[in-house]
């Protein structure tokens, strides 16, 4: 355990962590930047001597507990949560389940997108924000958000790269499985999948994906045959996924989405 990294990173975070930030007040007479010591030991919930001991390099090897109580009160980042694992000797838990909350500069983000239809996927497939294009476009998101229900339990395929985001889909709800193995909802996805005979047979497959840029023919109902391209930005952290769905400038498809749009 790298005591002394562990309390310079402590102490740093601490410096530099705004009590407003903490839901603490700021009266005129803090002297130094950040929280006190006694305040961070206030919000997670243990003595200032043991907090103080952990930032001076004299106290024990830190519990899990410990820890996550620091990074809530610290207001830590995942990387910053892993880092302080780290230096602690330690090997972080696995969350209870993916994230399904989106940060706010991501679904900010969807909505300086007007000409392009952009989802927010979390681990599971689950459609967690859209902006108004993409409901336009994929339609019925409210009442099934789920990408990977649509591909394996509707009766009709509407798009070409439905065979390759079978082994897209698959391989990530492997991997969010293997990660989250006690998430009920997660758990409710797979065991309706099941009933798919393709999705069994891809499972069986073990695949493994990586997204990025695809191109699709997609069947929209109100405006024909669309082609169209996807492409696929990871949320560092949060295990989720910003996909971009766009037509080449000036092509019908682009005049077929601003018909959408509108």
């Amino acid at each position: 355990m790298a005591l002394t990294e562990l309390g310079r990173f402590l102490r740093d975070r601490r410096e530099a962590l705004r009590p407003v930030d903490a839901g603490l007040p700021t009266g005129p007479r803090r002297k130094t930047p950040g929280l006190r010591r006694e305040e961070v030991a206030g919000l997670a919930s243990m003595s200032v001597d043991y907090y103080a001991r952990l930032e001076q390099a004299r106290g024990p090897r830190p519990s899990r507990s410990v820890l996550d109580a620091l990074t809530a009160a610290l207001r830590l980042e995942p990387a910053e949560r892993a880092h302080l694992f780290r230096l602690a000797g330690t090997t972080p838990a696995a969350p209870p389940g993916p994230s399904r909350t989106v940060r706010p500069h991501v679904a900010a983000l969807l909505r300086r997108l007007p000409d392009a239809a952009a989802v927010v996927t979390s681990a599971g497939y689950d459609v967690i924000a859209w902006n108004p294009l993409a409901e336009a476009l994929l339609t019925d998101l409210s009442t099934e958000p789920n990408l990977a229900r649509r591909r394996f339990l509707r009766t009709t395929t509407v798009s070409t790269g439905a065979e390759e985001f079978g082994h897209i889909a698959v391989g990530r709800l492997r991997a969010a499985a293997d990660r989250y193995p006690h998430d009920e909802r997660l758990n409710a996805l797979l065991a309706d999948l099941r009933a798919s005979a393709e999705f069994r047979h891809i499972w069986d497959l073990n695949p493994v994906r990586a997204p990025g840029h695809r191109s699709k023919t997609f069947e929209h109902p109100r405006v024909g045959p669309l082609h169209l391209d996807c492409d696929v930005l990871e949320v560092p952290g949060d295990e989720q996924q910003v996909v971009f769905i766009t037509a080449a400038p000036g092509s019908p498809s682009s005049r077929a989405l601003r018909q959408l749009a509108t």
